[in-house]
């Protein structure tokens, strides 16, 4: 059991840091069709050079472990029971190692357990199978794109696409709503699995199961084969791309599968996964508990030839963006000087500050002066270094989203100028932006490696008794880039392309499968 208890512990690394070869593939793909000079071509070039990052660092892909889920099957006779308390206590170490992020909270008391276990983490799958080896996939699947998920109930009204019914059509407009849905919050370009039929429960399963199929396999359901093509040929004429700043790509793949289902209730579920694809398995040898084989290693590696230095030159080579240099703190008259598309590198101090923050910013005072300063969405994985000083060993950026109840007032109120985040905000926030003087930066999602490696210095951290994640950190950074995609002016590039994208998910309205 010690071995396999090893075993687990290089799954969840490998799984946290090295994307498997399909998903490089993919990635590879995107990159060459996208045009050159472009946001989406910038953020692809920012992804590339974060995997290779992460590859050297033996550091988090990205710093959101997610929900660990394990799916395992192992033949008669295995010990479940000490394979949970294992799979346990690798998660346990792997967090201490800063593989994984602390991500396990209570709940009502909203306490991080600080090991990422707790009642209901990690999320354990066994099934029994009559073959000689233990077949063990982990999937480790971020809270931005989780939140995009989608459940439909047939018939329904869908927008931009109209009545989808109960049949092989109407499923084919609920996945293509549900990429249009997902905008750039998932980290676009992203994969989606689909649940046809079940419960509620089950074809949530069913569509998070369908994650742990290869990029490159071939569906054995001609009927669901030729619906994957479909979504897959259309879904990229949506024009959403990388990140939601528009471009080819906004889908990597597409897997569908189907269960029986009561005649009362017709769901289709859809499990969104961002980019950053970490999903991996292992054959064992049950009776060694060794690690005999690797999957999802099939196939070409993908050299990607540009890294984080040649994602720099393409910032600076493009011709679509001006690149602005901030030095925080900033001023009023810098960020009305700003507008939509400009991308802004800059240097100086940020703070983080997620949902605690900001719920808690709301009744009370900011523990140093916030004026002119800058908030990064952002829950970084720490490590303390050998003379006990904190270090980051990894930090993107969370889904903004959350936190419009909360991020105009809070502005307002301690006169905060810039906000980075990803996925963009929502009306109230660009009207907050217009009247105080603020903008909102889109830092590349995922890219963990890519943004670790720009931040210089940890200052100090507030409010720790939120977690590692929820804290507030004073950082100093040196050459951190993001875009302009919400300024001073009122003009927001996640409002139009969302409104461009759902005039183009209109064409898809028309029957396409008898």
């Amino acid at each position: 059991m010690q071995n396999f208890q090893e075993s687990m512990y290089k799954l969840i690394v490998e799984t946290s840091t090295k994307l498997p070869k399909d998903v490089r593939r993919a990635i590879q793909a995107a990159k060459l069709k996208e045009n050159a000079g472009t946001r989406a071509a910038m953020s692809l070039e920012t992804i590339a050079g974060n995997i290779l990052k992460a590859d050297e660092n033996v550091s988090p892909i990205c710093q959101d472990t997610g929900l660990p889920t394990f799916k395992i099957k192992v033949p008669v006779g295995a010990n479940q029971i000490e394979m949970k308390k294992a799979i346990r206590q690798a998660i346990a170490d792997s967090t201490r190692d800063t593989k994984l992020r602390p991500n396990s909270v209570d709940s009502i008391t909203g306490e991080n357990s600080g090991d990422n276990l707790g009642d209901g983490t990690p999320v354990i799958k066994f099934e029994q199978w009559e073959e000689d080896y233990i077949d063990a996939r982990l999937i480790l699947k971020g809270g931005g794109c989780e939140n995009k998920n989608i459940q439909y109930s047939l018939p329904a009204e869908l927008e931009g696409l109209g009545r989808a019914g109960r049949d092989l059509d109407g499923i084919r407009k609920c996945i293509m709503h549900s990429v249009y849905q997902a905008q750039g919050q998932g980290c676009s370009a992203g994969f989606i699995g689909v649940g046809i039929g079940g419960d509620r429960t089950s074809g949530y399963e069913l569509a998070k199961e369908m994650l742990f199929r290869s990029v490159d396999d071939v569906n054995p359901n001609e009927n669901l084969r030729k619906l994957e093509e479909y979504v897959m040929e259309n879904a990229n004429k949506l024009g959403i791309g990388t990140m939601g700043f528009g471009g080819e790509t906004t889908l990597l793949g597409c897997k569908v599968g189907v269960i029986n289902r009561i005649p009362a209730s017709f769901f289709v579920s859809v499990a969104y996964n961002c980019w950053a694809y970490r999903r991996l398995g292992v054959k064992i040898n049950p009776q060694t508990g060794e690690i005999t084989e690797w999957l999802y290693q099939e196939g070409e590696d993908t050299d990607f030839s540009k890294g984080a230095e040649e994602a720099a030159a393409t910032v600076e080579a493009s011709a679509e963006n001006n690149v602005v240099t901030l030095q925080a703190p900033i001023t009023e008259e810098q960020v009305r000087a700003l507008k939509v598309g400009d991308v802004v590198t800059i240097n100086g101090m940020m703070h983080t500050g997620r949902d605690a923050i900001h719920k808690h910013l709301m009744d009370n005072d900011a523990p140093i002066d916030l004026n002119g300063q800058i908030i990064y969405h952002c829950g970084p994985v720490m490590a303390k270094d050998g003379e006990g000083n904190w270090v980051v060993k990894a930090a993107g950026p969370t889904t903004s989203i959350r936190e419009e109840p909360y991020q105009g007032d809070i502005m307002k109120k301690f006169g905060i100028r810039a906000v980075i985040g990803k996925g963009g905000m929502g009306p109230k926030t660009l009207k907050a932006l217009q009247e105080h003087g603020g903008v909102y930066l889109n830092a590349i999602g995922g890219a963990a490696q890519y943004y670790a490696e720009c931040m210089e210095k940890v200052e100090g951290v507030d409010l720790m008794e939120f977690g590692v994640p929820e804290a507030m950190w004073h950082i100093r950074v040196n050459g951190f880039t993001a875009v302009v995609t919400m300024d001073a002016h009122g003009n927001s590039l996640h409002e139009d392309v969302d409104k461009s994208s759902l005039e183009k998910l209109a064409q898809f309205k028309d029957p396409v499968f008898k």
